[in-house]
């Protein structure tokens, strides 16, 4: 399931890379980064963005240049990597366990609610194998 969300600093209009783009007159760059983020979030690539996705996320490869000159992102192997994407963001398998914990707090509630506390229904998997 992808990640609805990504987490976005509230530092990012005022960081130093970010003013740097803006001063270049590159603020498309820096709203393609913003894209960027997001992209991968959706997708879970953890990071990567591949570069036949740049025109989905409305960006030249002259964006994707000044992106990787100030080292927001990086080139890789079929397209670009995003700076420390997990030092910030949730990778995609810890998204997915969050997931399966949620799920299984569902099925607990459930189970407590419709049959009692001990019951205990809610342990097993409800998928078939």
């Amino acid at each position: 399931m992808a990640m609805p969300w990504v987490r976005l600093d509230t530092g990012l209009p005022d960081h130093p890379k970010i003013l740097a783009l803006i001063e270049a007159k590159k603020q498309r760059a820096a709203l393609v980064y913003v894209f960027g983020l997001a992209y991968s979030g959706r997708h879970e690539t953890d990071g990567f963005v591949p570069k036949m996705a740049l025109p989905f996320l409305h960006a030249t490869p002259a964006d994707a240049n000044a992106l990787v000159d100030l080292r927001l992102w990086h080139h890789t192997e079929g397209g670009y990597q995003i700076n420390d994407w997990d030092e910030y963001q949730p990778t995609s398998e810890a998204s997915r366990h969050r997931q399966e914990s949620l799920k299984r707090a569902s099925r607990k509630g459930g189970c407590i609610k419709n049959h009692g506390p001990n019951c205990g229904c809610w342990k097993t998997d409800p998928t078939p194998a």
